[in-house]
């Protein structure tokens, strides 16, 4: 590995506005689930900004800084925070409030990349080079997070419809989902699959890039 040829400012910032946009994404789940009546996440010291609340330390630490430096060559790995706990018994509305409990953590990232395209057109805008590279990064990262964590595949966000929109039982989503993080780990290193993904995240890039103009 040839240390020379990485660059660590840009390794740095992107650990630095990965662990804040997956540190938030917990934070989305845990926020929304207090607020409809769930203290669990509360209880557990979850409903808080602070990112040391939500890091994991292989999946939002290790395993992202191994790759960045290139550890794992051409192999993607999967990187992630810890999971927001619920207790659906809680919640008045069901599975109602169970669905905007998980819509709740793309929409902070969703929010994250609007912040991330007003953050860049201003960064334009006063010819900060600095700047423009952290907000492009806010942008581009937060809006990949939306994409990927929409994905029908357990355990990730998108996956939890099946259960509230298409009936699927909780066991059975279970046992999906016990295979799920492999499942995900062998496709990302598929290169259709890392072809269908890149353009599904380009698609959903689109409006905030027209926003982007429209504001420079």
């Amino acid at each position: 590995m040839d240390f020379d040829q990485i660059d660590l400012r840009t390794v740095a910032l992107r650990f630095i506005v990965l662990v804040l946009s997956l540190s938030l994404h917990e934070w989305g789940h845990a926020i929304m689930a207090d607020r409809l009546g769930d203290d669990t996440p509360r209880a557990q010291g979850r409903v808080t900004l602070y990112p040391m609340a939500h890091v994991d330390w292989i999946g939002t630490v290790l395993l992202p800084i191994l790759g960045a430096l290139g550890f794992f060559g051409n192999f993607a790995s999967l990187g992630w925070a810890k999971p927001i706990e619920t207790n659906p018994a809680n919640f008045r509305r069901g599975q109602v409030d169970q669905a905007l409990v998980t819509i709740a953590g793309p929409g902070v990232n969703f929010l994250l990349a609007l912040l991330g395209t007003v953050g860049l057109a201003i960064a334009y805008r006063v010819h900060s080079e600095p700047l423009q590279d952290f907000f492009a990064m806010v942008l581009t990262m937060n809006v990949g997070l939306v994409v990927f964590n929409m994905l029908p595949i357990p355990p990730l966000d998108g996956s939890k419809f099946l259960m509230y929109w298409f009936g699927m039982s909780v066991e059975t989503y279970v046992r999906f989902a016990a295979f799920g993080g492999f499942m995900l780990l062998v496709l990302i290193n598929l290169p259709p699959f890392r072809a269908f993904l890149g353009t599904l995240i380009r698609g959903a890039l689109l409006p905030f890039n027209v926003l982007l103009h429209a504001l420079t």
